[in-house]
């Protein structure tokens, strides 16, 4: 009699099958939990949207890695060549004071992901922590006269930077954390005006999802008349926007209450990077249009009133 298959699929990489299995193993789920709340506990104010990224576009957590990596895997090259223990030195503690903002905006990034994130998370944590924890050793190795025992500290600091590296990756290309959920739609969405709907089926203030060219579209009719459209899926993890909450012309997300602006999409408080895409809106013979922009025609300064002005009928002004 055959033997039944293991949960292991033939010929799925090992590495792949464990990194899939720690997404799916709810163990350390409470502890996820308690850290999560105490990290969005924080009071950090509008530092909280720096350490996202909000003003950069993009999380800031993998550009402020390249410190503390960059110093260690450099101190790790001069250990190798004899006479350079000071300069290695101080690389290592360069890359100990690196590690504090990099962890710090790492931490709040971790708490707004969904729990599969945070899982692998975790323990990409764990691993740079532990590489903090020994390269911190190395560093009062070093400077107590024990210069063996600092590099070797030192080099299996850098094998769990290593560890924690594969693990962030993992958590960026395969699981998506940091990507902007909302790039593809300017590239599926076809050119031209859509109807998404009769005027009278958009209650003023409320957020209503549409779909143009199966992409939900969120559309929101204000008392002025004007209508605003943005792609519904939030940018940051793919929130149902139209569940969000309308309120001084923004939408905030009901995941995790990134905050974006309904005349232009932008995101105006996070954890979201990247702002919504926007449509342009009209409405003829009562029905409502959609597009989107037409990028190639010079758009108008920022802040007049070309770009955000809708008229009485609810045509936006040709562009």
């Amino acid at each position: 009699m055959s033997k039944k298959p293991g949960r292991r699929l033939l010929g799925q990489n090992r590495m792949l099958w464990l990194l899939d299995a720690l997404e799916r193993d709810p163990g350390r789920d409470q502890l996820i939990d308690m850290l999560g709340r105490r990290v969005r506990a924080l009071p950090l104010g509008r530092v909280r949207d720096v350490l996202h990224g909000t003003w950069l576009g993009h999380p800031v957590h993998p550009m402020s890695i390249h410190l503390p990596i960059g110093s260690w895997m450099s101190a790790a090259v001069l250990d190798l060549k004899p006479g350079r223990s000071r300069q290695a030195d101080l690389l290592v503690a360069l890359g100990l004071a690196g590690a504090a903002p990099a962890a710090l905006s790492g931490l709040v990034d971790w708490a707004e992901l969904r729990r599969e994130q945070q899982r692998v998370g975790l323990v990409h944590a764990w691993a740079n922590t532990a590489a903090v924890g020994l390269y911190g050793a190395s560093l009062v190795m070093r400077l107590s006269g024990k210069g063996a025992k600092g590099r070797a500290l030192g080099y299996l600091g850098l094998t769990a930077v290593g560890a924690g590296g594969l693990l962030g990756g993992h958590l960026a290309y395969r699981q998506a954390a940091g990507a902007n959920h909302a790039e593809e739609v300017p590239h599926v969405v076809r050119d031209g005006w859509h109807r998404v709907g009769g005027l009278d089926e958009f209650p003023v203030g409320e957020a209503v999802r549409c779909v143009v060219d199966d992409v939900p579209v969120l559309v929101v009719r204000e008392s002025g008349g004007e209508v605003h459209a943005l792609a519904e899926r939030c940018s940051h993890l793919a929130g149902p926007l139209s569940e969000g909450t309308v309120a001084d012309g923004c939408v905030r997300c009901p995941w995790h209450g990134s905050v974006f602006r309904l005349s232009d999409g932008w995101n105006v408080g996070g954890p979201a990077t990247a702002p919504q895409p926007a449509f342009d809106t009209r409405v003829v013979d009562g029905s409502v249009e959609v597009r989107l922009p037409l990028h190639e025609v010079p758009e108008a300064p920022y802040g007049s009133d070309a770009l955000t002005e809708t008229s009485v009928d609810g045509h936006r002004p040709s562009r």
